[in-house]
């Protein structure tokens, strides 16, 4: 078969043509693509800086803190560890002070040599837990009825929890329950027998809105 030389060239260039729209269309494509998903990666990346944002301002509005905060609540986290040997402990909804605050045999005073650790932890609450409860809980060495106990934990958490109001706490954020000789650290030791002055204690539980707090404490064996 035989075919005039122009219609060959017509024949070329409408092939040529035609593959020239077609790669023009696929770049087009490709182009609307990219930019698509572009656009998807860029509005996930703001969901996520709004979504961090949000947690942020939650987590600052649940330790009642301002932004900046959290690196020195841990560094005074970490004080009430060195200076006091403080045992602070993660629980589900809150964080546990085991402060040294310790009482004489049968007594409820407030020591003198506990007042500046109270005065101390006084100040954290007062800095970054201002919407949490705070619960004291008084505790005592073995000796003695079990009934007498109870009673005795219970005013030794009210020494303290009153000791805690005059360093600016307020009265209604505080709450006392005693467990009299329940949960000795020392079982068996009381009245001068060694370690029976840490069966005779007060431990503090600070309640958070859920867990962001107590991610903040690092948990100590107690």
């Amino acid at each position: 078969m035989r075919f005039h030389n122009g219609s060959i060239i017509a024949a070329g260039a409408a092939v040529a043509l035609l593959s020239g729209c077609a790669t023009t269309g696929a770049l087009r494509r490709a182009t609307e693509q990219q930019q698509a998903s572009l656009a998807q990666q860029q509005s996930a990346l703001a969901a996520e800086r709004a979504e961090r944002a949000a947690s942020d301002s939650a987590l600052r509005q649940d330790l009642g803190m301002v932004r900046g905060d959290v690196q020195a609540l841990r560094t005074e986290l970490q004080t009430l560890r060195t200076d006091f040997g403080a045992k602070i402990t993660a629980m589900q909804d809150g964080l546990q002070f085991a402060m040294p605050v310790n009482f004489a045999f049968n007594d409820a005073s407030v020591m003198d040599r506990d007042h500046v650790a109270l005065e101390r932890f006084a100040h954290v609450v007062q800095q970054y837990y201002p919407g949490s409860k705070v619960t004291v809980e008084g505790f005592a060495d073995p000796a003695g009825s079990a009934r007498y106990n109870l009673d005795l934990s219970k005013r030794r958490a009210s020494a303290v929890r009153d000791y805690l109001v005059s360093q600016g706490l307020g009265g209604e954020q505080l709450n006392t329950v005693g467990y009299g000789k329940t949960r000795l650290v020392i079982p068996g030791a009381w009245g001068d027998k060694p370690g029976a002055e840490q069966n005779r204690r007060v431990v503090f539980v600070i309640e958070s809105k859920g867990q962001r707090a107590v991610a903040l404490g690092t948990s100590d064996s107690q």
